[in-house]
Formats: structure tokens, sequence, C-alpha cells
């Protein structure tokens, strides 16, 4: 059955969407931290559909807003006043940080950030972008044409000029080497050295933590240092929370309050978890910002009244269990047992992360050379074991990528570490 859906899949779908594991998998259903496939195997869910399932498979309270919601009205596109859409947008607004805000709702990050795009240029009348080195915003034109990582940016045509800066991996590059803070004032350096020699940019997007890019970040207060130089000439500050946000990191409930001390972002975007698998992105800016746009605008399905319902439930009930506390806690426990484990194989050259996102990078022993077939390796092993987790990485894929669902629990957190240890063991 699997094979016969493998060939199907094969004839008319596209070449470049990928597929995960030799033997690729059909998940049928799921329940709390657990899906199983199509021949009947259950695995433990380490990657929640690329970090979206945030709360948990078939979270009761979600799956009853959605039924409830469908059986009023599903879709009537942001013409009519919509009653689920304004109510989340006023919790979003207000859980934001960002004075006076504005929510815009869309389908996906991608959208998000391509919006958020669309408005930074638009505000600044200027199409310079200034991006991370090794990051990704999304598969639009425009996101892929400031996305600093080559395994995710098919074509260097692009609407924007996009100018990389210097940071958002901690352990590579010139200034690995230094100090947490002079490897801050290094970076910032950089970029006065590059804002001298261009036209004065529309804004600089960054992901707090870099998603496919590893799970790899700066040191905390880089980009509280960045937004004062970004500051004093006007560039705008857009903080790509699609990943990080919603209490992910444990520690803070959007990745940008790591960097915070100079105030929150002028945009910011956010999709995957909110929705716990519904399609929902969007973004939220100072209303100057947001109200630039001098032309008609509308999104035919973006904050349509049941991903919205499904919205406000999930957000309830991350915030009523204390969700961001848990990642905290449970996180904390999981990085170190992975760390414990990583010390024995080689291979491992860095376990990183916070939170429940945490990221393992596997290069070839003793040196920083990526070994992406290792990491496959690892991938597959894992599956073998039952729990299922990610790759990423910008050095051909060499990094494995733990994300949970959020309400996991410490045995659960245990289980797939042994599960992660013997797949980690099982390349030496």
């Amino acid at each position: 059955m699997t094979n016969d859906l493998l060939g199907r899949h094969r004839a008319v779908l596209p070449d470049w969407l990928a597929l995960y594991y030799e033997d690729p998998i059909e998940i049928t259903h799921g329940e709390g931290r657990h899906v199983w496939d199509a021949e009947g195997n259950r695995y433990l869910d380490f990657f929640g559909g690329i970090l979206t399932t945030m709360t948990a498979h078939a979270l009761p309270e979600v799956t009853k807003a959605v039924s409830e919601q469908a059986g009023r009205i599903i879709h009537s596109s942001t013409l009519y006043l919509n009653r689920p859409m304004v109510e989340l947008a006023e919790r979003i607004a207000q859980l934001s940080g960002i004075p006076n805000a504005r929510v815009f709702f869309t389908t996906s990050g991608t959208e998000a950030n391509d919006t958020a795009l669309l408005l930074a240029t638009s505000y600044r009348r200027s199409n310079t972008i200034l991006a991370m080195r090794n990051s990704y915003h999304g598969r639009s034109f425009s996101s892929v044409g400031i996305t600093g990582n080559r395994g995710w940016s098919p074509t260097s045509l692009s609407p924007l000029q996009t100018l990389y800066v210097h940071g958002g991996v901690r352990t590579r590059g010139p200034y690995a080497s230094l100090s947490d803070a002079d490897f801050i004032t290094a970076c910032v350096e950089d970029l006065i050295d590059l804002l001298g020699h261009t036209r004065a940019p529309a804004a600089l997007i960054a992901e707090p933590i870099q998603g496919v890019g590893g799970f790899t970040s700066p040191p905390d207060g880089l980009y509280a240092a960045f937004r004062e130089v970004l500051r004093e000439r006007g560039i705008l500050w857009i903080a790509d929370e699609v990943q990080t946000g919603w209490g992910r990191t444990g520690e803070h409930f959007w990745g940008w309050q790591a960097h915070g001390q100079n105030g929150p972002p002028d945009i910011m975007t956010f999709a995957k978890g909110i929705g716990n698998g519904m399609s929902i992105g969007g973004v939220v800016a100072r209303s100057e910002i947001m109200n630039c746009l001098d032309s008609n605008s509308i999104s035919t399905f973006g904050g349509t009244q049941i991903t919205m319902a499904a919205g406000l439930a999930n957000l309830n009930y991350l915030l009523e269990h204390d969700l961001q506390g848990n990642s905290r806690r449970v996180g904390g426990m999981l990085i170190e047992r992975i760390r414990s484990a990583a010390a024995q194989v080689p291979a491992v050259r860095e376990v990183r992360g916070r939170g429940l996102m945490i990221g393992i990078e596997i290069t070839r022993p003793g040196t920083d050379e990526a070994d992406p077939k290792a990491a496959a390796a690892v991938l597959e092993a894992a599956r073998e074991g039952g729990l299922l987790i990610g790759k990423g990485g910008g050095h051909n894929t060499s990094s494995l990528r733990v994300a949970p669902p959020l309400s996991l629990s410490v045995a659960e957190a245990e289980e797939g570490a042994a599960i992660l240890e013997n797949a980690l063991r099982s390349i030496q």
C-alpha cells in the first residue's frame, strides 16, 4: 500500500518535493505526542510536522473548536466582519509586546514573511534588505531571495537587493573563536561597515534561532546591539518568529525577547505552532507600518473562521497549561540528556538549542566537515527505534532537529532520548 502511494506521489508531484527516509512513511493518525503510520507502527513524534503540531496531536480542545466552527461557517474571506479573527488578533497584539500593534493573518510563514517584506520596503521606500547568513524565510519568490541558506534558495533572481550579515551561527565563521561579548562587538562593527557601503536598507530580517539552518543562534543580545545601530538609521527590525514563537524556547514567549534590551521588533512574523496543524500565519507591526500601504488588499484564506477558532483554542490551552514552562523544564532535561549521550559519539560536533528546540550537528569525527550521510543514518536509525526527528543545517544538512510538542512529558523525553542515544551510537 505504501509503495503504491509512493509511486503515485512520484508520478504527479515535483521531484524537488523531498520525502524523509529510504522507505517513506504515510502518517495516518496521531494522539498526544505519538503518531502511527499506514503499517500500524507507532512513533514518538519529536518533529511535529516541522514544529507545527506545537501542543499535541488530536488535542480535544482544538478538535472540538474546529468541529463546532465547521458546523456554523468555515469561511467568508476578509471582506466581512469575522469575530474569531478579531478575537485572535486582539490576543496576539497584546502578547506581541509591540505598541499600538496591528495584526494581519496569512496562511503560512512564507506568506507572512512575504507580507513583512512588502510592508518594510513600502514604508521605507527601499528594496534593500539585510538578512542573516544561514537563514531561511520561506519558499516564495521574495522569501527565497533573502534566504541565506544555499540549500533552500533555488534562484539568485529576486525583486530585492539582499545583503547578508554575520552573526546567526555562533560556532562557525570568522568570529567563532571570540568570546560572546567580542563576537557581538565584531558583528556590530561588520554591520556598521556594511551599511557604509550601501543605500539605506528597508529592514533587517532575522530568526532569533535559525530553524532550517539547524537551530543555530547568536549570543543573547546580538540583535539588541544590531537594533541600536538600525534605529539610529531608521532601519526596521523584522523578527521571524515562525519557529521560535509561543514559548518553544522555554525561557521566553518570543525568541526576540532574548535580544529585547532595546525594545520589541518593528515587525514580527508568526506561523506554524499557533494553529497546531491548521494553516495560520501572520504579521504584527506598529500601526503606522501596517497601515502604510496605499492600495487595496485582502486575504481570501488568511484569518478564515475555522483556522482562527483552532488558533484561539490552542493559544488558550498553551497559556492555561503553562506549556512555555514545560518547554523550559522538560527541554532543559532533554538537552542535557542528549549532550551526555553525544559526548560518547565523536561524530557529534555540537548539541545546541534551548527549550524544546534542540539541534545536533554531525560532522566527520575530529573535523568541522559536514557528514550528511551520517546525519541521514541517524534519522533512519531513530525511525527504526520508533522516534521521528528532523534534519537541517547550512552545511549540507548535517544537523538533526529535535522539536517535540510542548506538552512533552518527562517520561516521553527520557524515552526519546534513549532511542536517540542508540541511533547516534549506531553511526560509530
